[in-house]
């Protein structure tokens, strides 16, 4: 970290603050049940999921807002700019519903993956389908912040000029900084944040990683964030609501198809879902094919003195 930027750990103590109170002013008012670890796993419902990520977004961008007053840096550095947001999100969104959907059909097609009828009708399945966008709207902006938002930008920073110091001729500063942060935090982070779900599998693990790197080559072509949150929003939907299936070893209340796996937990997914299936790696590769094709290069800026890389 270069010795004259405040870094990522004020923003983490600025954010354990937040944390504190609102799990005080959650626990105060009972917002949330208490968690009982000797009760069996109970199913994700969408108020639970709405209250939890939101909270935790709410605290992180609070954090991040008040670090960017600090750096005097506009908080549009960190992945959630108004500039092509819509659009990029809602580009995510039907890419990420394709290749769930993609998933679904090959462990369907190779008897991986069967389907038992509609479990929800009417009115019902529209109030859900609402409800669970929300939740994983908040899910993905939750996650693809806490990894690849204001610690990504900061360390990539640090990391930039720490290789410039080594070498000031170094054409790829920018590439180190990004890649080498990207490994820790948007990567290995991310795969510890779910080795504790229930359920999940080696194979689901190393997807998580997958993924990280996958959204990770979507932050580095177009500087932002919304196109993964918009993938990250729909293939959770589609996965835990639409489809019905597990999702890191957990079942949505209130989905709309009722499904199992079937055969081999190594093709089916097993308890984990379709993200625990070995069929999840080639999806996932195709999907770094489709960034690579169809989002423009655009500048992820670090520090004035550092040139972006140029439109290819």
């Amino acid at each position: 970290m270069c010795p004259s930027e405040p870094g990522a750990l004020p923003q983490a103590t600025i954010a354990l603050a937040f944390s504190a109170l609102v799990n005080f002013i959650v626990a105060h008012f009972h917002l949330l049940p208490k968690p009982n670890p000797k009760a069996p796993i109970k199913p994700m419902s969408p108020r639970g999921t709405i209250l939890q990520d939101g909270i935790t977004f709410l605290v992180l961008g609070a954090a991040a807002a008040i670090m960017s007053f600090i750096e005097r840096r506009p908080f549009s550095r960190y992945g959630i700019a108004l500039k092509r947001a819509l659009p990029d999100f809602l580009i995510g969104t039907l890419w990420g519903f394709f290749f769930l959907s993609m998933l679904v059909g090959t462990l369907w097609l190779t008897h991986s993956l069967a389907f038992d009828g509609i479990a929800i009708h009417g009115t019902t399945a529209y109030a859900y389908a609402a409800k669970w966008f929300a939740g994983f709207l908040f899910v993905g902006l939750t996650e693809e912040f806490l990894t690849r938002g204001y610690i990504q930008y900061t360390v990539s920073r640090g990391v930039a000029g720490i290789v410039r110091a080594m070498d000031a001729q170094n054409r790829h500063a920018h590439a180190w900084g990004f890649w080498v942060t990207a490994g820790i935090f948007s990567i290995s982070l991310f795969m510890f944040l779910h080795i504790f779900n229930p359920g999940e599998t080696f194979v689901g693990i190393l997807q998580v990683g997958l993924v990280g790197a996958v959204f990770s080559f979507s932050l580095y072509r177009t500087g932002s964030l919304w196109w993964a949150i918009g993938f990250h929003a729909a293939w959770d939907w589609a996965q835990s609501y639409f489809y019905g299936t597990r999702d890191s070893g957990l079942i949505a209340v209130g989905h709309l198809f009722n499904s199992h796996p079937t055969g081999s937990p190594l093709l089916s997914g097993g308890v984990t879902g379709p993200e625990g299936s070995v069929f999840g790696i080639p999806t996932l590769l195709l999907v770094a094919v489709v960034i690579h094709f169809t989002l423009p290069r655009r500048a992820y800026f670090l520090t004035p003195d550092q040139t972006p890389p140029q439109p290819v």
